[in-house]
């Protein structure tokens, strides 16, 4: 049986509609490809706390749980784990999203997403978010 790995996503949306993308830097697994902000949710933290937590040290962005709603998650097989993946979104966010860790940040409007490679569990979304927003 492969281990399960846990990993909360958010879509944060800003004012025009459009959502926020990062792209993976060198050195990283499935470096050069698009993905929703996010992380590893700790043994001890729920997503909620794990997004918040991330988001502070990826983008140097400060987010309340009050904020993030559930959206949709991916459920996705790779070859040595599986990932399952909450998406939340999220509109009100306190600073200015900056890439902390050396990752290219986009605003990209969801019908413009699929211009992005993303992760095999990343794809699924884009539609949903496409119809979301």
């Amino acid at each position: 049986m492969k281990r399960l790995l846990l990993v909360a996503a958010v879509a944060l949306v800003d004012t025009d509609g459009r959502v926020l993308i990062a792209q993976r830097p060198e050195g990283k697994t499935l470096a050069g490809l698009w993905e929703f902000p996010g992380g590893k949710v700790e043994p001890d933290e729920g997503p909620e706390a794990c997004l918040i937590r991330e988001l502070d040290e990826e983008l140097g962005i400060t987010v309340k749980a009050a904020c993030l709603s559930p959206f949709t998650f991916a459920s996705h097989a790779y070859e040595d784990f599986h990932l399952l993946m909450p998406l939340y979104v999220c509109r009100r966010w306190e600073g200015m999203p900056t890439g902390r860790e050396g990752q290219i940040l986009k605003w990209v409007f969801p019908r413009n997403l699929r211009k992005f490679p993303m992760p095999p569990a990343d794809e699924p979304l884009i539609p949903m978010l496409m119809d979301l927003l």
